[in-house]
């Protein structure tokens, strides 16, 4: 039998390690695979003959953000069935295997079939998978710890926060260059191919390295690996019973019911914010082809080397997370809170605006693309870091606002809420991006009209939410 009360002690819970080398894994899986994504579809993917079979870059667009909104769909759904029948560490085990299932569906394609129904398949099946678990890992962290370690829940998350953008930057380093990156004196692909060979092997160097089968195969491999860190900490893990149906009576009561209605005012704005934020991985991917990716010189390390167009973002911004958030705790918020307060919803009004500067920027680069010219990379890694000033100022302080404007018996739905809104957000860029394709697959707002078509949306939305936040009464349900 499983312990279903928190271990008595002062130290860390005896589960937490097992708990941050599942995430860091798990990331690394998620965020591996979604920085190929685009680049798989409308450069590699090929039938098993051999025929290329590529989707056009706007529907390809419109299906990464498809699938990127239903993995932030299924949380809601995982939340619920964890706390309500299956309890957390079923659930994430279970999970987890479909997750699994996904990966090697998507490694399989090109071997046997179609190879589209193999890819829709998988994104389907990792969809579950991870959007599923995603509420009850963090939870689960939490359940760990008694009143006599509970000092050391903040230290605790700091390293599951820290885990995820570990796993996300080191994926968005090295998954890319499994599928595309080639031996050209001097490229990044050059420099890594060391570590990578020592990871799966010497391979043929030369054309396209590696191929789908393994840009999609490693993270699979480390979906397993999650997966089986995570049940070797089954007998120290403190396992919370689940409720059964009494809890839908709880959570849905007619108080809980307003709270909620009044939150999401607040959040249809974090929705547009998603739509936006996570065209890092599209549109902005689609832009860096046309750049020029040679890194400068001044750039330790890596200094007169070539990125991949999908390795930009997926390597930056997880990058300008782990530096930005001490600098935003230790420095920049002590240093503005001795001059004036600014709440959680200035804050996020405020990053909408930030957000709106960062659009700004690839737009003119694309204006730029348009006439025919190839801009440094560092201007969109510039803008990168501008948009991830813009996440940590509304994504961060809404997730802290909304735990803090939730009861007691609010706070899991509350939390998966937050999520549906990274799932909302996608769903909304899906649709933009499939209506504005023409039966004949070009878009209706080609280069940099698209870019300057959501500059203007969100400044737009910066200015409502200012109405909104002007009328929203706090109410700090902390404890």
């Amino acid at each position: 039998m499983f312990r279903t009360s928190p271990l008595i002690s002062s130290r860390l819970p005896p589960g937490i390690p097992f708990i941050i080398g599942n995430e860091v894994a798990e990331r690394f899986s998620f965020y591996g695979m979604r920085s190929v994504l685009l680049a798989y579809m409308t450069l590699y993917l090929t039938q098993p003959g051999g025929e290329l079979a590529v989707f056009g870059e706007k529907s390809a667009e419109a299906w990464v953000h498809l699938f990127v909104g239903s993995a932030y769909f299924f949380p809601v759904i995982g939340g619920l069935v964890a706390d309500a029948f299956w309890g957390k560490y079923k659930t994430i085990i279970l999970l987890s295997l479909c997750y699994c299932l996904g990966h090697g569906c998507l490694a399989f394609m090109g071997v046997w079939g179609d190879t589209k129904v193999w890819l829709l398949v998988g994104l389907l099946l990792i969809a579950i998978g991870s959007g599923g678990i995603k509420p009850c890992v963090s939870s689960h962290v939490g359940d760990q710890f008694c009143d006599q370690n509970k000092h050391l829940i903040t230290k605790v998350f700091g390293w599951f926060y820290f885990s995820i953008n570990l796993g996300a930057f080191a994926s968005g380093l090295l998954t890319p260059f499994l599928l595309e990156a080639r031996r050209v004196k001097g490229s990044l692909g050059e420099a890594l191919y060391p570590y990578v060979s020592w990871l799966v092997g010497p391979i043929d160097m030369g054309g396209i390295i590696f191929g789908h089968h393994y840009a999609f195969g490693l993270p699979g491999l480390l979906m397993g690996m999650a997966t089986l860190i995570f049940w070797l900490g089954r007998n120290d893990f403190t396992h919370i019973p689940p409720k059964g149906v009494s809890l839908f009576r709880e959570t849905f009561s007619t108080d809980n019911i307003k709270i909620l209605l009044r939150l999401s005012l607040v959040f249809s704005f974090v929705i547009l914010f998603w739509a936006l934020f996570d065209q890092i991985g599209t549109l902005w991917q689609v832009q860096a082809r046309s750049l020029d990716r040679i890194i400068p010189d001044w750039i330790p390390w890596f200094g007169g080397m070539e990125m991949l167009a999908s390795q930009v973002s997926a390597v930056w911004n997880p990058l300008f997370i782990l530096m930005l958030i001490p600098c935003f705790s230790l420095f920049i918020y002590p240093s503005i809170g001795k001059y004036f307060t600014i709440s959680p919803l200035g804050k996020m009004r405020f990053g909408l605006w930030v957000m709106g500067v960062s659009f700004a920027m690839v737009s003119w680069i694309q204006m730029q693309v348009d006439d025919g010219l190839h801009p440094s990379v560092m201007w969109q890694v510039l803008a990168c870091l501008v948009l991830t000033i813009s996440e940590i100022l509304v994504s961060i302080t809404c997730l802290e606002f909304a735990y803090t404007q939730a009861p007691k018996s609010l706070k899991s739905v509350v939390m998966a809420l937050f999520l549906l809104t990274v799932s909302l957000g996608n769903y909304v860029a899906s649709g933009v991006k499939f209506f504005l394709v023409d039966k004949n697959g070009n878009s209706l707002l080609p280069g940099a009209s698209e870019f300057w078509f959501w500059t203007i949306l969100v400044c737009i939305s910066a200015f409502l939410f200012k109405l909104v936040a002007s009328r929203y009464k706090t109410v700090d349900h902390f404890h």
